[in-house]
């Protein structure tokens, strides 16, 4: 994922001192509160979708449905799953004692890990805020939430809409940029959860490590697609388009480039055309259905890469609406830019390989993805591809839907990230997991004491 500051309006550096001792006084972790909390964030959610709605239609130019989709949707989800699970999840873990432990009882027990740190990204400034935001709640947290600048309108609303609905003792929202995230990341927080750039996240880190504190980042990366000769062409071309089209591109786990064997390059390439012209029609420019970059910024860094390859499809732009028509790249050079810096927007170099293993290859050259693709009804090529190829998220015959399933944690690996969320995993990763051993009095275990003795030795080897 791509980050950016732009200015916006300053506001003061919330209460922490506040917020911890709202959380030392241990309301939070009262599981009705968490429940009751998790109700007022949906209430939230769906008192002010029409809001919603209009914040990312200025800041993304987003059509209802991805709004709905992209953002709403997955976090509806969410937060019902969470509050379905949630006393199972609290509950101590029992565990085995083995018998050197007897007589003796042993379990992880989930705790709060404190004031949670969530710093958020533009290109679903909703759901990348208030996402890592339910388990952080779920697991019974404070937490200081730094929604992204760069997406102003939206950033405006989370400000006014949080203390509206959850516990002002407990939630904090922060808004600016460099000046503001730069205080708040100097201050001590029990975890940090950012979603952004690799760059950026770095900064994050380093932050994190003057006081030792964990972290989820959230990243970005190179995310692959891999067709094979086996593929079902038209699937897989309307569901790469779709994938690559939503946000504009600007999706941290869009297809970033497509490996196709050669048989099926041509069949493959006119389809993703036919799917263009039936999703947004000929003048994709001015679909109402196909959103705009961020910004200038954004929009002049995607414009030179159009000249790294042969145009297949699209190519074109219109700067007053800050939009570029999905685009097809083919002859891309090696060493281009494009494929080695993540594109984040509406661009897809397509590269020819010989085989399902020379893919892999490719892809396991370079850093480890957010998310990996493979189109293919070949289970021996599905088994190879989840066996050897090493990413955050991985779907078979699809793009994106994994996100569709709590079941399932999200996350980064190497480059890409470090943590995940969603589901019991946000709870897991939000909560410090203690072990803890109950020990009865009788019998006693004598062998362990001193003196020592050849007798005590061979028995430890025995039983323990």
């Amino acid at each position: 994922m791509n980050t950016e500051h732009n200015a916006m309006p300053e506001s003061d550096t919330p209460p922490l001192a506040g917020l911890r001792a709202h959380f030392e006084s241990g309301l939070t972790r009262d599981l009705s509160w968490r429940d009751q909390q998790l109700g007022q964030l949906e209430a939230m959610l769906k008192d002010h979708e029409a809001q919603i709605a209009s914040a990312l239609a200025h800041d993304l130019d987003k059509p209802e449905q991805e709004v709905f989709l992209g953002e709403l949707a997955l976090l509806y989800s969410e937060i019902k799953y969470a509050r379905r699970h949630l006393k199972s999840w609290a509950k101590p873990r029992r565990v085995r004692t083995p018998l050197v432990g007897q007589p003796g009882k042993s379990a992880v027990v989930p705790e709060p890990r404190g004031v949670v740190l969530i710093i958020g990204a533009w290109n679903y400034p909703i759901q990348l805020i208030v996402g890592p935001l339910i388990p952080a709640i779920a697991a019974g947290n404070a937490a200081v939430l730094k929604p992204s600048e760069v997406a102003t309108e939206t950033a405006k609303l989370v400000a006014a809409l949080i203390p509206a609905y959850l516990d002002e003792r407990a939630f904090a929202v922060v808004t600016g940029a460099v000046e503001e995230t730069t205080a708040l990341l100097a201050q001590r927080f029990d975890h940090i959860f950012y979603t952004g750039g690799g760059e950026v996240g770095k900064v994050v880190m380093a932050a994190a490590a003057k006081h030792l504190t964990p972290v989820t980042l959230e990243l970005g990366g190179k995310s692959p697609c891999l067709v094979d000769d086996t593929a079902d062409i038209p699937s897989a071309a309307r569901r790469i388009i779709w994938g690559k089209c939503l946000n504009a591109g600007q999706t941290c786990i869009a297809p970033d480039y497509v490996l196709v064997t050669r048989h099926a390059r041509a069949p493959l390439i006119s389809a993703m055309g036919k799917e263009l012209e039936r999703m947004y029609g000929d003048d994709r420019l001015t679909s109402a259905d196909y959103c705009k970059i961020i910004n200038e910024r954004h929009f002049d860094r995607l414009l030179g890469y159009l000249n790294e390859g042969e145009i297949a499809i699209g190519g074109r732009s219109d700067r007053e609406r800050l939009k570029i028509e999905p685009t097809i790249l083919t002859d891309v050079p090696d060493n281009a830019p494009i494929l080695k810096e993540e594109i984040f927007g509406p661009l897809l170099p397509v590269m020819s390989i010989d085989s399902i293993d020379h893919g892999i290859s490719q892809i396991r050259s370079g850093d480890k993805p957010l998310a990996a693709y493979l189109f293919s009804t070949d289970p021996h090529h599905q088994t190879r591809f989840t066996d050897q190829v090493s990413a955050g998220n991985m779907c078979i015959n699809d793009v994106l839907m994994f996100m569709s399933v709590p079941e399932l944690p999200f996350g980064g690996v190497g480059g890409s990230g470090m943590g995940q969320y969603h589901g019991r995993a946000g709870f897991n990763e939000l909560s410090h997991l203690k072990a803890v051993m109950t020990r009865g009095r009788f019998p006693e275990t004598w062998i362990r004491f001193a003196p020592y003795s050849a007798l005590k030795t061979r028995l430890l080897k025995l039983f323990g």
